[in-house]
Protein backbone atom coordinates (compact mmCIF):
# COMPACT_ATOMS: atom_id res chain seq x y z
CA UNK A 1 0.00 0.00 0.00
CA UNK A 2 1.33 3.51 -0.75
CA UNK A 3 1.96 6.09 2.04
CA UNK A 4 -0.79 8.24 0.00
CA UNK A 5 -3.34 5.62 0.89
CA UNK A 6 -2.12 5.36 4.28
CA UNK A 7 -2.40 9.41 4.75
CA UNK A 8 -6.57 9.24 3.14
CA UNK A 9 -7.26 6.14 5.29
CA UNK A 10 -5.89 8.16 8.16
CA UNK A 11 -7.44 10.84 7.57
CA UNK A 12 -10.59 9.63 6.58
CA UNK A 13 -10.41 7.42 10.02
CA UNK A 14 -9.75 10.65 11.55
CA UNK A 15 -13.15 13.01 10.12
CA UNK A 16 -15.45 9.95 10.58
CA UNK A 17 -14.49 9.24 14.40
CA UNK A 18 -14.31 12.97 15.33
CA UNK A 19 -17.77 13.69 13.32
CA UNK A 20 -19.01 10.90 15.37
CA UNK A 21 -17.35 12.48 18.99
CA UNK A 22 -18.97 15.74 17.43
CA UNK A 23 -22.38 14.36 17.25
CA UNK A 24 -22.44 12.14 20.94
CA UNK A 25 -20.17 13.52 22.87
CA UNK A 26 -18.93 17.26 22.80
CA UNK A 27 -19.46 19.53 19.55
CA UNK A 28 -15.59 21.01 20.19
CA UNK A 29 -14.71 17.57 17.91
CA UNK A 30 -15.71 19.01 15.19
CA UNK A 31 -12.57 21.81 15.29
CA UNK A 32 -10.82 18.60 15.00
CA UNK A 33 -12.91 17.86 11.65
CA UNK A 34 -11.87 21.23 10.29
CA UNK A 35 -8.07 21.09 11.13
CA UNK A 36 -7.77 17.51 9.10
CA UNK A 37 -9.54 19.09 6.36
CA UNK A 38 -7.33 22.23 6.66
CA UNK A 39 -4.49 20.06 6.62
CA UNK A 40 -5.47 18.03 3.42
CA UNK A 41 -6.24 21.64 1.69
CA UNK A 42 -3.04 22.91 2.41
CA UNK A 43 -1.00 19.40 1.05
CA UNK A 44 -2.80 19.73 -2.00
CA UNK A 45 -1.45 23.21 -2.44
CA UNK A 46 2.21 22.63 -1.03
CA UNK A 47 2.63 19.05 -1.44
CA UNK A 48 3.84 18.58 2.04
CA UNK A 49 2.15 16.83 4.71
CA UNK A 50 3.25 15.89 8.13
CA UNK A 51 1.58 12.69 8.50
CA UNK A 52 3.43 11.73 5.04
CA UNK A 53 6.73 12.37 6.83
CA UNK A 54 5.82 10.82 10.17
CA UNK A 55 4.78 7.60 8.06
CA UNK A 56 8.12 7.69 6.20
CA UNK A 57 10.22 7.35 8.99
CA UNK A 58 8.65 4.61 9.70
CA UNK A 59 9.36 3.05 6.46
CA UNK A 60 5.29 2.80 5.10
CA UNK A 61 4.40 2.51 1.38
CA UNK A 62 6.15 4.68 -1.29
CA UNK A 63 5.30 7.26 -3.76
CA UNK A 64 2.15 6.55 -5.49
CA UNK A 65 1.86 6.92 -9.59
CA UNK A 66 -0.13 9.81 -10.64
CA UNK A 67 -3.43 7.47 -11.95
CA UNK A 68 -3.94 6.18 -8.59
CA UNK A 69 -3.54 10.13 -6.97
CA UNK A 70 -6.28 10.78 -9.17
CA UNK A 71 -8.55 7.90 -8.45
CA UNK A 72 -8.12 8.91 -4.33
CA UNK A 73 -9.17 12.38 -4.80
CA UNK A 74 -12.22 11.54 -7.16
CA UNK A 75 -12.85 9.11 -4.56
CA UNK A 76 -12.33 11.93 -1.93
CA UNK A 77 -14.41 14.12 -4.00
CA UNK A 78 -17.34 11.03 -3.77
CA UNK A 79 -16.92 10.96 0.10
CA UNK A 80 -17.22 14.48 0.65
CA UNK A 81 -20.15 14.22 -1.68
CA UNK A 82 -21.46 11.85 0.59
CA UNK A 83 -21.33 13.86 3.81
CA UNK A 84 -22.43 16.68 2.81
CA UNK A 85 -25.77 14.74 1.22
CA UNK A 86 -25.92 13.57 4.83
CA UNK A 87 -25.50 17.26 6.60
CA UNK A 88 -28.90 18.23 4.53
Amino acid sequence: MTTERYIRIIAGTFVLASLALGTWVNHNWYWFTAFVGANLFQSGFTKWCLMEDILRKVGVGRVATRTRYLRSISLLLFALRWIAKLAQ
